[in-house]
C-alpha cells in the first residue's frame, strides 16, 4: 500500500495539473457513478491527509484511497481510449489522468470529509499536524510502538517502510510499549519522520540510509527492490545490518512484516 509521501506527491501533481480550471471527470468503468456531479467543474484544491487523497470541487469532494492495488497514471493530451478498468478519468487543459483499482473512489460532503480527517492521527507532512496529540495516544498505550506507528489513528501516512526505518534510525526496539517511549525521543523521531517523508515527496522514493552507509561509500551493491530507495532493515531479513553486521530480524506483527536489528535496537 502506498505510504503518505506518495499521496502528498500525487496531490501536488494534481494541484499543478488541474486546480483552478474546469476538469472533465468521467468513469469509463462505470463504478464511480457520481463522476457526472463534478464533471466540468473547477477543481478548487487537491490535498492529501495520510493515505487519503481529496479533490475538492464546489459540488463536492472526491475521496480516493488507493488501498493495495490502486494506481494513477497520466499523459499529455490528446486523451486516448481507456485501457483496462479505469475507475475515474480526469482531463484538463494539458494532461489527462486515469485511476485504476482504488479501495475507495467516492463523492463526499464536507461533513463526511471532516469525519474521515477526524479519525486520522497527525500527518507529518501537514502543517496542521499535532505531534503532541500522537504522543498522548502513544504514551497512554501498552501496545508495541511498532504497532502504534502503523495505526492511522495515531500517525497518519506511516506504512511498513517508514515504520521499520524510523525505529532503526533511533535505536528503538519495535516491541517497546508505547507508554515507555521517552517524550524527548519522540520529538526527535517526529522531526526525523517529517524530514524522511518530505524527501520522499520530492523524489518519489524512500531513502533512509545515511551518507556513510550508502553503496558508493561502503562498496556494497545498491538495493534492488520495486519500492526503490536505500534502507537499513526493511525487506532485509537475514542480511547483515549496514551498521553492525548483525543479521536483520523479521516477524509478523498485527498481520504485517516487521524488520529490525536486534543489536542496534535492543529491548
Amino acid at each position: 500500500m502506498p505510504e503518505g509521501h506518495t499521496l502528498h506527491r500525487l496531490a501536488r501533481l494534481h494541484q499543478r495539473r488541474y486546480a483552478g480550471k474546469p476538469v472533465a471527470v468521467s468513469s469509463p468503468q462505470g463504478k464511480f457513478t457520481d463522476a457526472s456531479t463534478v464533471d466540468g467543474h473547477v477543481l478548487v484544491r487537491a490535498e492529501a491527509y495520510g493515505k487519503h487523497l481529496f479533490h475538492r470541487y464546489e459540488a463536492g469532494t472526491v475521496h480516493v484511497h488507493l488501498g493495495l492495488y490502486g494506481t494513477f497514471s497520466e499523459a499529455k493530451l490528446p486523451v486516448l481510449p481507456p485501457v483496462g478498468q479505469v475507475r475515474m478519468r480526469l482531463a484538463g487543459s494539458t494532461h489527462w489522468t486515469d485511476l485504476r483499482g482504488p479501495n475507495r473512489c467516492e463523492l463526499l460532503s464536507p461533513d463526511q470529509v471532516d469525519a474521515i480527517k477526524a479519525r486520522l492521527g497527525a500527518d507529518p507532512l501537514r502543517r496542521d499536524a499535532r505531534p503532541e496529540q500522537a504522543f498522548e495516544r502513544i504514551s497512554a498505550s501498552r501496545t508495541a510502538i511498532a504497532a502504534l506507528l502503523m495505526d492511522q489513528a495515531v500517525v497518519a501516512g506511516v506504512g511498513n517502510v517508514y515504520r521499520a526505518e524510523l525505529l532503526f534510525r533511533h535505536g528503538v526496539a519495535p516491541m517497546l510499549p508505547g507508554r515507555a517511549l521517552d517524550p524527548v525521543l519522540w520529538k526527535e523521531m517526529w522531526a526525523d519522520l517529517g524530514t524522511l517523508m518530505r524527501h520522499g515527496v520530492r523524489t518519489g522514493r524512500i531513502d533512509t540510509v545515511a551518507d556513510e552507509h550508502m553503496p558508493e561509500v561502503t562498496g556494497r551493491a545498491p538495493r534492488e527492490d520495486r519500492h526503490g530507495g536505500e534502507v537499513y532493515v526493511y525487506r532485509r531479513a537475514g542480511l547483515p545490518c549496514l551498521v553492525c553486521g548483525t543479521p536483520v530480524a523479521h516477524q509478523e506483527l498485527a498481520g504485517r512484516n516487521l524488520y529490525w536489528c536486534p543489536a542496534c535496537q535492543p529491548g
